[in-house]
């Protein structure tokens, strides 16, 4: 029986090491991916594209082409802000240029800096939703109880294939802070 408290011990720091070493995993794949994207040319910002607008705006406006964009944001555990799509949905023509907003919040009692990161659904239509302008592109300081407008300007490519009418974008935004992140992970054991 003398020994069942030691192995009951041993495996639970075990178990802690794992939960750790999780989290620090996770932690470090946002700096690999980014790594890999680099290395392999992929697109980084949720596979959806960057382009300047004179790129897309000669290659002319699908006019008899409409398709229903969704605008949708989660929150990453333990960011304490509100995130809403000023517009849900918005009806687009293939080539033509839209302008969106997200409004933003920190509900918390100090500075918070975040990072939104979109995908799209169905992945078939990632590689034709592009953006001109996105505050994805950078992380995004609010100070305790600001509030901001956050702006996205995109094209839906014309190549998009013809199956595809409704296009969902979401963004999750996550606290940036990896030491808080760690501490509430070892906390939580």
């Amino acid at each position: 029986m003398s020994n069942q408290p030691k192995s009951n011990r041993k495996l639970g720091l075990g178990l802690a090491s794992i939960v750790v070493g999780m989290f620090g995993f996770g932690f470090a794949m946002v700096p690999l991916y980014g790594l890999f994207c680099d290395i392999t040319g992929i697109n980084r910002a949720g596979g959806t594209g960057r382009v300047a607008v004179s790129d897309v705006t000669m290659l002319g406006v699908d006019h008899d082409r409409k398709i229903r964009v969704d605008f949708d944001s989660t929150l990453n555990a333990g960011l304490n802000w509100e995130v809403t799509p000023q517009t849900t949905t918005l009806e687009v023509h293939p080539g033509k240029v839209y302008d969106v907003s997200y409004r933003v919040r920190n509900n918390s009692d100090h500075a918070v800096v975040a990072q939104a990161i979109p995908s799209i659904t169905p992945w078939q239509a990632t590689e034709h939703f592009n953006k001109t302008e996105c505050f994805c592109f950078e992380q995004q300081t609010l100070q305790p109880g600001e509030s901001a407008d956050l702006g996205l300007r995109f094209v839906l490519s014309r190549t998009l294939p013809e199956k595809y009418n409704t296009v969902t974008l979401s963004y999750t935004f996550m606290d940036t802070n990896r030491d808080k992140m760690i501490r509430n992970a070892v906390s939580a054991r």
